[in-house]
């Protein structure tokens, strides 16, 4: 157990066991939002400004349903604009969206969460105000959506191939699955699965 919490801080990147993990982490995060994407896209440095405020907002929020037009309007830019900048900072590692589970026309779904990319990044940016549940939650979404198409449950926290799923610690009960045709309720702080319980750090195993 005190190893999967060290791994939530600072195990998710090779260059983890660096003393100045956290520096260099944080200039990851800048290099990518200012220079990387930019360069990919074809955006201005200033847009580059824009994402990495972008950023910074998500930080203190997520997980958040977005409202776009708000984003826009704090960054200074159109909805549309708040889509593309999310949809890059995604392919780019730094935020993760959870999406619905719709069909047809419709295949990627409408986003309903964005969560940071990792608990790496979740701590870096938190300076220490993080939340566990938020914690909790970005970890099962980021080594779950690895091999398996994770999407926003109607019920519950998360919906993968029918299975529905409750994230929480290790005193998190069943009533938010109870109509779940097949639910689990995936906790923190326990050692060992039993019956429909998943123990949260086993899931680091999915790959």
């Amino acid at each position: 157990m005190p190893l999967f919490k060290d791994y939530l801080r600072c195990g998710y990147y090779p260059f983890g066991d660096d003393e100045q993990f956290d520096i260099e982490l944080g200039q990851v995060i800048t290099r990518t939002l200012e220079v990387d994407i930019p360069q990919f896209a074809g955006m201005t440095a200033a847009t580059g400004r824009k994402l990495k405020r972008l950023m910074a907002i998500v930080s203190t929020l997520a997980p958040f349903k977005p409202n776009m037009t708000s984003l826009g309007s704090q960054i200074q830019v159109s909805r549309n604009n708040v889509e593309d900048y999310l949809l890059y900072m995604e392919k780019a590692g730094m935020v993760a969206q959870l999406r619905t589970n719709a069909g047809g026309l419709g295949a990627l779904g409408k986003t309903e969460k964005v969560y940071l990319d990792n608990t790496n990044i979740l701590y870096n940016l938190s300076e220490g105000s993080e939340d566990i549940g938020n914690v909790r939650e970005t970890f099962f979404f980021n080594q779950m959506r690895v091999g398996h198409k994770v999407t926003a449950s109607k019920i519950s926290d998360f919906e993968i191939d029918g299975l529905t799923f409750e994230v929480g610690g290790k005193n998190k009960g069943q009533n938010q699955i109870a109509e779940a045709k097949r639910g689990y309720v995936v906790k923190d702080d326990i050692e060992f699965s039993y019956g429909n319980v998943i123990a949260l750090w086993a899931l680091g195993l999915m790959y």
